[in-house]
């Protein structure tokens, strides 16, 4: 099976990093989930975002999650796939150099991609969607097309797969992208 790293950070966003994080281990994949300045045993805080009929997500506090990786010592060479879920983390993450470099690096190694909501500002940074079909939250779809990319409008519920890149613009799309996801890694 694949070995997956998951780039997050505090208040990632709860569900896009748990249900991940269990879902592809159930399915005997191994998955490291690495934050920056943080070391093995750490904990982040996530967040929960939910959609209430108001014009926005609305936040609610998560749960802390505990790190299991160490981010200094993380090559793609030492990765099958690469996963990079929403919230409020990406917004800071794509400002760390090696963060950038590392998803640089599963790019042009070919290795598959999934990032799911504001986890599209990570692969907008990184400079890597030019030409791409991607998805993301609604409000990340000028940075998408500013990084070259071609912004997906889909349902809550729905995923789109564009070569090594699978995308979504919300955690309710987790059953269909990470179905798109696993077929990658098969």
């Amino acid at each position: 099976m694949a070995k997956v790293l998951i780039i997050a950070g505090d208040f990632v966003e709860d569900y896009e990093l748990m249900v991940p994080f269990q879902a592809l281990q159930m399915v005997q994949h191994e998955v490291v989930v690495v934050c920056p300045s943080k070391q093995i045993g750490d904990t982040i805080k996530t967040a929960i975002h939910d959609f209430e009929g108001d014009q926005t997500y609305t936040e609610k506090p998560g749960h802390l999650f505990t790190i299991n990786g160490d981010f200094d010592a993380t090559s793609a060479s030492d990765f099958d796939a690469l996963l990079l879920p929403g919230g409020r983390s990406p917004e800071y993450l794509r400002l760390n150099g090696k963060v950038i470099e590392l998803i640089q690096a599963f790019v042009s190694q070919d290795k598959p991609i999934a990032a799911v909501c504001h986890g599209a500002q990570l692969l907008s940074a990184a400079n890597v969607i030019e030409g791409k079909q991607i998805s993301a939250y609604p409000a990340c779809a000028p940075e998408v097309t500013q990084a070259g990319g071609e912004y997906v409008e889909l349902e809550a519920t729905q995923a789109v797969s564009d070569g090594q890149f699978v995308t979504a613009p919300a955690w309710p799309a987790h059953p269909q992208w990470l179905a798109l996801f696993h077929e990658l890694l098969s």
